[in-house]
């Protein structure tokens, strides 16, 4: 689908005359003149609140933006989606994630096979696994139950699992422990081992080609420690895959019939919902896994259905748009207030920046707009104690969306009552801030003298003006999460459509990987200095040096 150039298009350019205006808002103004705000702009969808008034817009900014979204063909864009369409036009690949999460009897035919009865049965599949783990019947090597779980992955093969894995650690089987090992970095997994019996752990070793350098490169070292003290012919007691190689598999010593596939149409950071959720689901049991999907299917409905005006994937992606393109915020912050999601800005990390941090068009156009901001935070209130102190007085405006549960799956008393209130006091002090005079008359209330005052006002102004999104939800369930992160995702799809970008392909990480394979024979065996630049010559001989002195 060719686009024009994004800033020739009537909307985006009605929308630069209008940040001129916007730029000299303020909005505690923007809350005293309008009672209503809160309610009108704030919505419900899939379990989830959004609370979006805190954010430099007014309906003519909703209106303009919701213009460029129709300019843009972000519905049509979302049907072809939906529809099983090759809109990874790179890779020349359907993009159905939402395939994963739909329910038993829908229907959609790629590549003249019903994916969705595919997908339920390796589903299927799965469940029955999962039974026989979590209920003791699967048995290692010497008769004993699984105690712990390591998942060997890279990318989305690790990041997924791990931060659902965390986040429904309420929900987790008593007994069984669960370990993510991804860094090719000998530490990760050296760490792991340590801590782990090889009679009763089970390796999953997810890598849809079994050829993933770094996966596999765990995944033999792994078995090299198994085979220590085990057999070859007990590794299919110990090792599983999730993966679509049946010969590799097979090699490497793993039953096929304990291999469970997906598809070319499931791109690595979109596939926690696919057979690379087997930890989540050996973890929270399949009911809890199911009610996983169910909820990111709730999400996916909600943005396929809703108008514009009132679809929460479009309208968290628009305000990200309009803060990004007519603001020039380079970032955004994501601030959960709830320990348990304390990997989800690493997980958005990889979702918006892998799949937005693009430079050309779909068509290999070099774009003349800003794509994806940096995407960064930490949980409440540790970030308020770290870099808070950046987002309300230092000199970028940063974006922040706050995440928090209304009620916790914990029983300590007190707490959550006190999370929630500086959650909430955040979001109102970036935006009402602190002006000269509220903090002249605070400091004379501490009966300063008017040398100490003039000495300390300049520091303890805030410029408040700093805008924010809160995503509430009653408590975080399984349905709850992936309502969640379907929302996310939706966001960024709706922003690859805004720039004209292919959100589904990471070129990007390609060169490194490919320069490494040229390195390590030199670090190993004989340099060859005329291949590289004096930097590089200079870093290899130092590894190569420290190396061949080295005990391991």
């Amino acid at each position: 689908m060719h686009q024009n150039a994004l800033t020739e298009t009537p909307a985006f350019q009605a929308l630069t005359r209008h940040q001129a205006e916007a730029d000299r808002w303020q909005l505690r103004d923007l809350f005293t003149s309008r009672q209503d705000r809160f309610s009108r702009y704030s919505l419900d969808a899939a379990g989830l609140f959004l609370d979006y008034s805190k954010n430099s817009i007014d309906d003519t900014t909703l209106s303009l933006l919701m213009d460029l979204a129709r300019e843009r063909g972000v519905e049509a864009h979302r049907d072809a989606m939906f529809g099983g369409e090759r809109i990874n036009n790179t890779e020349n690949r359907s993009v159905l994630h939402t395939a994963l999460r739909a329910p038993r009897g829908s229907r959609l035919v790629v590549n003249g096979q019903d994916a969705i009865a595919e997908v339920h049965a390796v589903l299927d599949r799965m469940a029955a696994f999962v039974e026989r783990v979590r209920s003791g019947q699967w048995r290692g090597r010497s008769g004993k139950a699984v105690t712990d779980v390591v998942n060997i992955g890279i990318g989305g093969s690790d990041l997924g699992p791990e931060m659902v894995c965390r986040a429904l650690r309420s929900y987790s089987q008593p007994g069984l422990s669960f370990h993510f090992v991804a860094n090719v970095d000998g530490h990760d997994l050296d760490a792991v081992l340590s801590r782990v019996n090889p009679e009763t752990t089970l390796f999953v070793v997810a890598s849809k080609t079994f050829t993933t350098r770094e996966t596999m490169m765990n995944a033999q070292s792994a078995r090299a420690w198994f085979l220590q003290t085990g057999s070859e012919a007990d590794l299919a007691k110990h090792f599983v895959a999730v993966s679509t190689n049946t010969d590799a598999v097979r090699s490497f010593g793993i039953d096929p019939d304990n291999m469970f596939p997906f598809w070319d149409w499931v791109g690595g950071r979109y596939s926690v919902w696919s057979a690379i959720g087997l930890p989540v689901a050996l973890a929270v049991g399949f009911d809890n896994f199911r009610q996983f999907l169910d909820g990111a299917h709730a999400m996916d409905q909600h943005f396929r259905t809703a108008p514009l005006e009132s679809n929460m994937p479009v309208l968290l992606a628009m305000i990200g748009v309009w803060y990004r393109n007519f603001f020039g915020s380079g970032s955004v912050s994501i601030a959960p207030y709830h320990q348990d999601l304390g990997q989800f800005a690493a997980y958005l990390q990889q979702l918006e920046m892998e799949s937005n941090g693009k430079r050309v068009s779909r068509s290999g156009q070099a774009l003349q707009v800003e794509t994806c901001p940096v995407v960064w935070g930490d949980v409440g209130t540790n970030g308020q104690h770290a870099y808070f102190q950046l987002l309300h007085q230092g000199t970028d405006i940063i974006p922040v969306d706050f995440i928090a549960a209304l009620k916790p799956t914990h029983a300590l008393p007190g707490h959550h009552a006190v999370l929630l209130a500086n959650c909430f006091a955040q979001s109102e002090a970036f935006m009402l801030g602190k002006d000269a005079d509220e903090v002249r008359a605070e400091l004379k209330a501490q009966k300063l003298t008017d040398e100490q005052i003039a000495t300390l006002l300049p520091h303890k102004v805030f410029p408040g003006n700093r805008p924010s999104n809160t995503i509430l939800m009653e408590t975080l369930t399984p349905a709850a999460l992936g309502a969640l992160i379907a929302l996310y995702e939706h966001k960024v799809f709706v922003q690859g459509v805004i720039w004209d970008i292919n959100s589904f392909d990471q070129w990007g990480v390609e060169l490194g990987k490919v320069l490494a394979k040229n390195i390590e024979p030199e670090i190993n065996g004989a340099p060859r200095p005329e291949a590289h630049d004096s930097s590089t010559n200079g870093l290899i001989a130092r590894a190569r040096a420290a190396l061949s002195s080295s005990p391991a």
